[in-house]
C-alpha cells in the first residue's frame, strides 16, 4: 500500500493512451507495482475540460463535461488495493490557468465538490472520491496556484476520514518556471520532478542531474519540510524527447539518490501504458534495488 513517508513509492500517469492500446484503469491496478496512479488530464480550467483518451468518451447530457462511471468503479477498486488515485491538472497542451487568486480559490471549491467529498449535480467520477490533486503546469499564467492549493487544503482539513494529497510535477531546471512560486509558498506532499526533456535529465547523470537542488529546496524552502521528491523518468524511449535511461541505469541513479538524500519519495514514470508495453523495465528495475 502507498505510504507517502517511504522512499520507494512507484507513481505512474494514466489516461493518454500514449501507446495506442490503453486498458482500463482497473486492469493496471491488479498489479502490485503501482502505489499512486495519476489520472491525466484535466487539461482545461477553470472551465473544466477532461481528457482521458479512450478510457472515457461520454459526457453529461447537454454538457461537454466527461462522465466516467467505469473510471469511477476502477478508482474505488484501485483504492481497495491500497493505491492512491489523484487527478492531474494541466499537461503539455490545453487551455488552462487562473486570472486571479480569487478565481483560483473559487475553483478549489469547485474541484472539492466535483471530485472529493463535496456535492455537485455533475460529478465526473460519481461517488468515487479522489485522493489528491497534481499540478502539472507547463504553460499559461503562474497566477493563483498557491491560492488554489491553500483553499483545497482547507477542504481537505474538513474531512478526517482519509488522507488527501497535493502534488506537483515541475520540470527539472530549478526553480520551475510555472509552479516555482507556488512550491515556495504552499504545502505540497509530493513533487514529481520531470528529469527528462531538459539538460538536467537522467541521461545527464551525474554531471547535470540536479536532484541536489530539489533536495535543498525541500529542506530549506518548502513549507512542508517533509515533502517527498520523486525521480521522474520516461517509461520508454518514445515517452520523451530525451532523458530515457534503461532500468539498470535508473536503478544506479536511484540507489545513489537514496543513499544521499532523505527527501527521496520514489520513482515517477510517464506513462503507465508505455511502461507496461516495456514491462521488462519494471521487472528489471525490481532486480536492482530493495524497498524500505
Amino acid at each position: 500500500a502507498f505510504n507517502v513517508n517511504c522512499n520507494s513509492n512507484y507513481v505512474s500517469y494514466y489516461g493518454q493512451n500514449s501507446a495506442g492500446s490503453q486498458q482500463t484503469l482497473g486492469t493496471y491496478c491488479q498489479d502490485a507495482t503501482e502505489d499512486v496512479i495519476v489520472l491525466s488530464f484535466m487539461n482545461g480550467f477553470p472551465n473544466i475540460l477532461l481528457n482521458f483518451a479512450n478510457a472515457c468518451e461520454t459526457t453529461f447530457p447537454g454538457s461537454t463535461l466527461l462522465h466516467c462511471p467505469s473510471i469511477a468503479t476502477d478508482i474505488k477498486y484501485c483504492q481497495s488495493k491500497g493505491k492512491s488515485v489523484i487527478l492531474s491538472m494541466g499537461g503539455a497542451s490545453g487551455a488552462y490557468g487562473f486570472s486571479s487568486d480569487s478565481e483560483a480559490t473559487a475553483f478549489a471549491d469547485t474541484v472539492w465538490n466535483k471530485f472529493f467529498k463535496g456535492t455537485d449535480a455533475q460529478r465526473p467520477f460519481d461517488d468515487a472520491v479522489l485522493d489528491g490533486i497534481d499540478l502539472d503546469i507547463e504553460g499559461g499564467s503562474t497566477t493563483g496556484y498557491a491560492a488554489f492549493v491553500n483553499q483545497l487544503r482547507t477542504h481537505y482539513a474538513s474531512d478526517a476520514s482519509k488522507k488527501y494529497y497535493i502534488a506537483a510535477a515541475p520540470q527539472c531546471p530549478f526553480p520551475d518556471a510555472w509552479v516555482g512560486s507556488a512550491l515556495n509558498s504552499a504545502w505540497f506532499d509530493m513533487v514529481y520532478v520531470q528529469f527528462y526533456n531538459n539538460y538536467c535529465g537522467l541521461n545527464a547523470y551525474p554531471t547535470w542531474f540536479n536532484f541536489n537542488d530539489w533536495d535543498n529546496w525541500a529542506k530549506t524552502i518548502s513549507v512542508n519540510k517533509d515533502v517527498k521528491i520523486f525521480i521522474g523518468a520516461p517509461g520508454s524511449p518514445s515517452a520523451a524527447g530525451s532523458g530515457y535511461v534503461d532500468a539498470s541505469t535508473l536503478a544506479t541513479i536511484y540507489n545513489a539518490v537514496r543513499a544521499n538524500y532523505t527527501s527521496l519519495g520514489g520513482i515517477m514514470t510517464w506513462d503507465l501504458q508505455l511502461v507496461w508495453r516495456r514491462i521488462y523495465f519494471i521487472q528489471h528495475f525490481y532486480n536492482h534495488f530493495s524497498y524500505v
